[in-house]
């Protein structure tokens, strides 16, 4: 692969650790009347909620302050102010999110027309490059691509002129949900608990936080010894049990993770957000409290990179990794960590966090600050027009967890004071397998290709070049093998390239080099008419035996007799 080929490769960071936190307990010992109450205004507030979001999509993009304004003021005499407040942020939320949804949308519809439109336009049976995809193999194939071609230009329009007028789809309730009415024999639900469940995902038991308030939350406020306390909306205030129309529950919270850090920052009355949902399945509450904190880098690269790294390459059912000390080099043996995600969104997402968990576990028994990682982004990379038939590889990309890993990685590992070190993707397998896979693949040893990556990505981390040095030549064969390439420094361009090969003689590097030579080499004998550098001086004639056989001995390095 030549220079020009490759692309730019940007430069390892130290990713920024996590911007908010978000604890939950359950609510437990819940009296009948506790049950009630909860239930009665979730389903008050969700159909608030729901109204309000009707009116925040048909605003579309001419929602204006004053917009929110009235819209908060008709919620707040049939709920409170702090409620209103909070559903109408709910609903600008929901709103944008799915904005972002639908020009991520668009992009993929882009993309996909592009590659169509450019194969239809090859000859059929063109090979392909590696920068553009050739034609395609016969008639048939191109006929179906095109009706294809048709058909995502009709999205991609019908998309764009949504987007123009700042209409957007939303379900309230989730639309994985609704869809699965029409398939409740398959979800194995009846009709009552398929009801049940979506009931309960469209209320709304939500309340952001207020610094400077008591606890730093009016609406839903948790004391110090873990009383949770309502303020009730306007409608039920008849069904108070505490002064100011306040409902308090007769559980007690106490959040065993990260409950220091809650407590202490409810004591100095900061902004903590609370959610109370009900798990239908369980038939149990839940209460949810999260707050943001300050975005800041965790350590200096430098500081990271000082004990060393651990490398982790992702796949779609492991993580590859290979401990690293500060010089690249590496240590031990290889690491896998597996997990399972053919199984439900909770179950996948309970095996994402125990495979960090135990990544986690062994960065830490390894004495490392920070663990290198891929800054992979998929987001462009799973549509069948851009691989073909490839549909294993579609497969094999639209399975890493890239989204959810990250999010996980970033804030599991700032709880076990490891950074989190992101490095550019490119090349990393490929220059894995060709300069580390074979040299450490031994009887006692089985190198895989991600084994050799997660060196690659440590080392790319740690700032050094992918590639190893190659080995020295014998001394007598200097002429033949060439001088050893010394490594690039990190500031090189183009250092993580593969070896040039070395066409010239070992006395001509000086030359390119631009160095000054010591000694100039003489021509070889077997040129013809060929110039020497030497000064030749004339002896004068030899007049006995022995001192012709000194000149010879001398000359020729050899005691042989002529």
């Amino acid at each position: 692969m030549s220079k020009k080929q490759l692309r730019s490769i940007d430069a390892a960071f130290v990713a920024f650790g996590p911007s908010a936190v978000a604890i939950r307990d359950r609510l437990k010992h819940l009296t009948p009347a506790d049950d009630k109450v909860l239930r009665l205004v979730g389903e008050h507030l969700g159909r608030l909620a729901s109204l309000d979001l009707k009116a925040r999509c048909a605003d579309g993009l001419g929602h204006s302050a004053e917009a929110w304004a009235a819209r908060k003021q008709g919620l707040t005499a049939q709920s409170s102010s702090r409620w209103a407040g909070s559903i109408t942020k709910a609903s600008h939320d929901q709103w944008a999110l799915s904005r972002r949804c639908q020009l991520s949308h668009i992009q993929g519809l882009e993309a996909g027309v592009a590659t169509l439109a450019h194969r239809l336009s090859q000859p059929l049976g063109e090979r392909g490059t590696k920068r553009a995809p050739g034609g395609y193999r016969g008639k048939g194939e191109w006929f179906h691509k095109s009706r294809r071609l048709a058909a995502l230009q009709h999205r991609l329009d019908v998309a764009r002129a949504e987007a123009e007028a700042g209409r957007v789809h939303v379900v309230r309730g989730g639309r994985r949900l609704i869809n699965t009415r029409h398939h409740l024999d398959r979800a194995q639900l009846s009709e009552l608990e398929w009801r049940q469940r979506w009931e309960a995902q469209r209320w709304f038991l939500a309340a952001d936080g207020e610094s400077g308030k008591r606890f730093g939350n009016e609406t839903i406020r948790v004391s110090p010894d873990g009383e949770v306390s309502i303020k009730l909306p306007a409608p039920l205030v008849h069904l108070a049990n505490a002064r100011h129309g306040r409902y308090v529950l007769a559980s007690v919270v106490a959040f065993t993770h990260r409950g220091v850090e809650w407590r202490d920052r409810i004591l100095v009355n900061q902004a903590v957000a609370y959610r109370i949902h009900l798990d239908v399945a369980r038939g149990r509450w839940y209460l949810t409290a999260a707050w943001r904190r300050p975005v800041v880098q965790t350590i200096p690269l430098q500081a990271a990179r000082a004990a060393g790294m651990v490398g982790v390459d992702t796949n779609a059912d492991h993580f590859a990794a290979y401990h690293l000390d500060p010089h690249g080099n590496p240590v031990g043996e290889p690491r896998r960590f597996f997990y399972d995600l053919s199984a439900t969104a909770d179950h996948r997402d309970a095996q994402i966090r125990h495979a960090i968990s135990r990544l986690l576990h062994w960065a830490k028994r390894c004495s490392v600050a920070a663990i290198g990682i891929e800054n992979l982004d998929f987001t462009a990379e799973k549509t069948r027009e851009k691989h073909g038939r490839k549909k294993r590889f579609r497969q094999l990309v639209s399975g890493i967890p890239t989204g959810k890993l990250k999010a996980r990685l970033i804030s599991m590992a700032a709880a076990q004071d490891l950074s989190i070190v992101a490095v550019d993707a490119a090349y990393t397998s490929m220059w894995g397998e060709e300069h580390w896979r074979k040299p450490l693949t031994s009887n006692k040893r089985k190198m895989s290709r991600h084994d050799a990556a997660g060196i690659a990505i440590g080392r790319r981390a740690l700032g050094h070049p992918v590639r190893r040095r190659t080995a020295p030549p014998h001394d007598d064969q200097s002429d033949r093998c060439g001088h050893r390439t010394a490594p690039a420094g990190p500031e090189a361009r183009g250092r993580e390239g593969t070896r040039p090969p070395v066409t010239e003689r070992a006395h001509d590097a000086r030359c390119r080099t631009g160095t000054q030579r010591t000694r100039e080499t003489s021509a070889s004998n077997t040129v013809r008419d060929a110039r020497s550098p030497r000064t030749w001086h004339q002896m004068p004639p030899l007049d006995t035996v022995q001192e012709r056989l000194e000149v010879h001995v001398v000359g020729r390095g050899s005691t042989r007799f002529t």
